[in-house]
């Protein structure tokens, strides 16, 4: 295997770290944001407010983009796993 391919393999892990945790951390990041914005409107500064509303977005969006977090990580995987014969040479 030569350089390029492990470049090229380091590159679609990257990839999919990014695929993989970027619309939680984006949910996250959006729903922080307006709740902080709303604390700041009303002056209410509990810190347990925007823990629940970040919990369940969170979890929705997992739920909903399970599907296709699976299919990706399993096709990366399978991809890497082809891979391996082509290491010992």
């Amino acid at each position: 295997m030569n350089p390029a391919e492990l470049v090229k393999l380091g590159r679609e892990a990257l990839v999919m770290v990014l695929l993989l945790g970027g619309p939680v951390l984006v949910t996250s990041l959006v729903v922080g944001t307006i709740v902080a914005l709303l604390q700041a409107v009303t002056q209410v500064h509990e810190q347990t407010i925007t823990f629940l509303p970040k919990l369940i977005l969170v979890g929705i969006v997992m739920a909903a983009s399970a599907g296709w977090m699976l299919e990706l990580t399993v096709a990366y995987t399978t991809r890497t796993f082809n891979y391996i014969p082509s290491i010992s040479e």
